[in-house]
């Protein structure tokens, strides 16, 4: 079967068309079409770790809002139990009251620093408790319930001196703190 020359022409060039459609449709279709796909795939590979941040981060916010409230019910607790006014007014009589309340009938309350901003809304005071004539048993009974009837004051050092004078009675001297509100 031979062709005829018009044949054979036309064949030739359908041939030509079809290798350009394919040339075409190769170049200028599917490569960039590959090229936007690896493109895709990279930047997805890279937002990978930012999205496991997200979602941890997601996490941790989830656990703070259900802690939000048992947190909320221990601040507004801790704000009611700091007396309004200045500390220099209120705690040295409450802890003369204290202590008269443990047996021990004498003692000087005196503020030694201040430092602000321990939490936003309070400040932190260390006062020193200074007893000048006590015994061993009811200075520890006081010291030990001290923290636990008081739960905002802190224990920060305990000195007792024996007297030659009166060896029955010791000296002590107390170094606490407490939070207040600023």
């Amino acid at each position: 079967m031979k062709l005829e020359q018009a044949q054979a022409k036309k064949l030739g060039i359908s041939a030509v068309v079809l290798i350009a459609f394919l040339y075409g449709y190769f170049a200028f279709l599917l490569d960039p079409l590959k090229q936007s796909e690896q493109t895709s795939i990279s930047g997805i590979a890279s937002i990978g770790p930012q999205i496991e941040d997200a979602n941890k981060q997601m996490a941790t916010t989830a656990e703070l809002e259900k802690q939000a409230p048992g947190a909320t019910a221990f601040l507004t607790k801790l704000k009611n139990n700091i007396p309004d006014g200045e500390p220099i007014a209120w705690f040295p009589p409450k802890m003369s009251a204290y202590f008269k309340s443990h047996g021990i009938d004498k003692c000087t309350t005196r503020m030694v620093s201040e430092t602000a901003d321990v939490m936003p809304g309070f400040r932190k005071l260390v006062w020193t408790v200074d007893v000048p004539k006590v015994e061993y048993t009811s200075l520890g009974v006081a010291i030990s319930s001290l923290e636990n009837d008081e739960p905002l004051i802190d224990i920060l050092n305990v000195t007792i001196d024996a007297t030659r004078e009166d060896a029955q009675y010791q000296h002590a001297v107390l170094v606490l703190s407490t939070l207040v509100k600023s």
